[in-house]
């Protein structure tokens, strides 16, 4: 009896002994220096798009800004998803941070979607940008109405990111206007650029931006821009407002974090974003990508940001 006695103080000694040392592991956690390590920086898609064009003009000031390296690592797939769910299944400890774009945005639409707007919170929006409809510069579409009257001949291939993206409902957009085109996508950047200049797709949908190398080489032109006015630098091409298509979902990407993860570590990074966003160095690149020089959302506002964007897309979205 004594011997039992003698081990159930031990036992009881020992578990107060963890529970002391879990609660001392946790306040030096709560207290750790943030950031202290790595910070792996996720792009859900291939190289040379958008979204790794924005993590790698990004991650120098950001590791300036934070002091510790940011190694962009490439995980395409599932339209922006494969990569997100690989941020989202690390620690919420702020040492994952990834980038979200529109089109991953809007496969919330979708309630079989496994991923909820919940799971992630924005640090900040970095950039917004207006999309058009690109055809190879020697393509036999002239201008609007040719593509117009050929759709309504035959399906025209359209390269998109995916199924469910805003690339997507743009498509459906016309669809629903009478016209056939069929969404045919390709999650790797240089494979849907690649589609419309190997003639494997007649339009490309992307950003002005995003393929501004291929319109300096003169390989592929906007045939029409989704926008309100004209830009300077395109004068000669009509936008979709002027041609009576009032459809606007602009393309944006943020860089967000898991749900959960200490509200001071967000503060951190969208600090440092935004000390990032207000160099000279930043801003003369939202112009050459054709952005809105007011592109920066800060976490105090991403959140609602999103979610605007998601209602304006769901005016788009096929009715079931």
């Amino acid at each position: 009896m004594i011997t039992r006695l003698l081990n159930s103080k031990s036992i009881a000694v020992q578990l107060l002994a963890l529970l002391a040392a879990g609660g001392a592991t946790a306040t030096a956690t709560a207290q750790e220096k943030y950031p202290s390590r790595p910070i792996e920086f996720v792009v859900p898609w291939g190289p040379g798009g958008g979204a790794d064009q924005l993590a790698r003009k990004i991650a120098p000031g950001l590791e300036k800004e934070l002091k510790v390296s940011l190694p962009v690592i490439n995980v395409a797939g599932a339209t922006g998803q494969t990569g997100l769910t690989k941020m989202l299944t690390s620690p919420a400890d702020g040492y994952s941070i990834s980038v979200l774009i529109a089109d991953t945005l809007a496969l919330q639409i979708d309630p079989a979607t496994k991923w909820k707007i919940t799971d992630i919170v924005p640090a900040a929006v970095m950039i917004q940008q207006p999309s058009a409809f690109f055809v190879a510069e020697n393509s036999p579409l002239k201008t609007w109405k040719d593509v117009e009257a050929e759709a309504k001949k035959r399906p025209l291939k359209v390269g998109v990111t995916g199924f469910g993206s805003a690339d997507d409902l743009h498509v459906l957009y016309f669809n629903g206007k009478g016209l056939q085109l069929t969404s045919v996508p390709f999650p790797k950047p240089s494979e849907r650029y690649t589609a419309i200049l190997g003639g494997h797709a007649d339009l490309l949908y992307e950003q002005l931006g995003d393929v501004k190398s291929f319109l300096d080489g003169k390989q592929m032109r906007p045939i029409v821009i989704f926008a309100e006015t004209r830009f300077p630098a395109f004068g000669n091409v009509p936008v979709s407002h002027e041609l009576g298509h009032k459809i606007a979902i602009s393309q944006f990407r943020a860089i967000v974090m898991k749900s959960g993860s200490d509200a001071a570590r967000v503060k951190a990074v969208s600090d440092a974003l935004a000390r990032v966003a207000a160099t000279d160095d930043y801003k003369a690149w939202l112009k050459d990508q054709y952005a809105d020089e007011k592109s920066f959302v800060g976490a105090d506002g991403a959140v609602a940001f999103m979610k605007q964007e998601l209602d304006i897309m769901r005016q788009y979205a096929p009715k079931k």
